[in-house]
Order: structure tokens, then C-alpha cells, then sequence
């Protein structure tokens, strides 16, 4: 299939990071598909399209995520979207050959440790981490891809709490949506992120006013205590 050299098309166009997306200036022209056009869930539709529109990229960032508890309560959903779904597009690009970027997240790993590299054991410690590592095995198999393993969140941190106590590498979706247009040509497994530091001093830098908290105080949510990623390969590619 003949693709057009600088069209990118983006899952979950109405999602938060995909708005930030849309603000950057770059040669690449990505078109934002609405759900009823582009269904992840139905792959006759989705062929049928990508037929079509001939991009040279898919970035997929379409899926479930927040609040986390809903892996749990609604387990079908969950993977039909993040297993299921992402799978699906995978056996699309890769029978009309076009390249994938998949979005999944720093929580697949262990979360014990830290300072995790793109080559270390996978154990994830939630059930959304789960099925983002069941869609990342899909794009695993596929070798014209790129694995970007992120930990972001919306400016201004919209939490008016923050652990004290659990180390990331959250960064803030814009100034990841400038990291990623500078990576799109990559394959492999990339982790990005920004400095790591506990999520309560990520968030004070920001807000002055927001309180701590503390995972080992919880009884409910299920985090890992230091999931920070080592971004070596990163920062040596940037």
C-alpha cells in the first residue's frame, strides 16, 4: 500500500494528550478520527479506512485508563479496549504495513526499585497495567513499531493530594507531545518521563498548596512504590 509520507493517524483524538498534540507545529500532518470513523473494536471499518486515508504512521493512544479502579469493576471493557482493541490494529498495520506507535505506561514494570531500563523484567502491579501489557505483547510481534513506556499527566497537576511516599517520572503532556515528535521515526522500546522524584514533590513545584499523602496509609489503591524508569536511551536519542 502507497502511503502518504506525512500522514500520522492518532487514536483517541478527544483524549487529554492528543489536545496537546494538536498544538504542536511539526512536518508530520496527523488527523484525529473520531470513535463512529475509527472503532478499534471493529476491524473491518478500521482496514477499510487505513485503505483509504494511506498514513504513514499510527499512533495509538486510544483506550481506557482513569479512574484505575474501572479495570476492576469492568474487567470485559477493559480488555476489549486495551487488549483486545490494540491488538486489533496491529494485525491491521502490519498486513498494510504501516508503522505503529503504541502509548503504554512505566506501571509495567515491577514498581519496586526503580530506575527501570526498556530491557528490564515486566510485572505490573495493577489490573490497568495489565492491560496495557496485554496490548503492548500484541505490538511486540510486530516489528514496525515503537514502544513509548510514559508516565504523564495534564498541567496543572489536577490532584489536590499527592504521595509522599511513590516515586515517577511523571511529565507534563505537552512537553512529552515535544519529545515525541522528535522520537516518530524510531522503533523499539523507548521510556519517557521527566526527572524522578516523588509524585508529592512533582506536584509542590506546581502547586504550593497540595498535601501528602501516603501509599502505606492505603488500603485501596493499588500502586507500586518507586516505578521511576531509567531514561538513558532517551535522552542519548533527544
Amino acid at each position: 500500500m502507497k502511503k502518504k509520507n506525512n500522514i500520522i493517524l492518532v487514536t483517541g483524538g478527544t483524549g487529554r494528550f492528543a489536545k496537546c498534540l494538536k498544538k504542536i507545529t511539526s512536518r508530520y500532518k496527523f488527523i484525529y478520527p473520531s470513535k463512529n470513523i475509527f472503532d478499534i473494536t471493529n476491524t473491518k471499518k478500521m482496514e477499510k479506512y487505513l485503505t483509504k486515508i494511506k498514513p504513514r504512521s499510527l499512533l495509538h493512544l486510544a483506550g481506557l485508563s482513569r479512574p484505575m479502579y474501572i479495570h476492576n469493576k469492568e474487567i470485559n471493557k477493559s480488555i476489549n479496549l486495551n487488549i483486545i482493541g490494540t491488538a486489533n490494529i496491529v494485525k491491521i498495520c502490519s498486513e498494510l504495513s504501516i508503522k505503529l506507535i503504541y502509548f503504554s505506561t512505566s506501571y509495567v514494570y515491577p514498581g519496586t526499585i526503580g530506575n527501570y531500563k526498556e530491557t528490564d523484567p515486566l510485572l505490573p502491579f495493577n489490573s490497568y497495567a495489565w492491560s496495557k501489557l496485554g496490548g503492548e505483547s500484541s505490538v511486540q510481534m510486530y516489528k514496525n513499531s515503537l514502544i513509548l513506556r510514559v508516565c504523564m499527566t495534564e498541567k496543572p497537576f489536577v490532584h489536590k493530594k499527592a504521595f509522599a511516599d511513590v516515586k515517577s517520572n511523571f511529565i507534563f503532556h505537552d512537553d512529552l507531545a515535544k519529545i515525541l515528535i522528535k522520537i516518530l521515526e524510531k522503533k523499539g522500546v523507548i521510556n519517557i518521563g521527566g526527572p524522578s522524584k516523588t509524585i508529592y514533590n512533582f506536584a509542590k513545584k506546581y502547586n504550593s498548596k497540595v498535601k501528602k499523602i501516603f501509599l502505606k496509609k492505603q488500603t485501596k489503591i493499588v500502586l507500586g512504590k518507586n516505578s521511576s524508569m531509567n531514561l538513558s536511551k532517551l535522552k542519548k536519542i533527544i
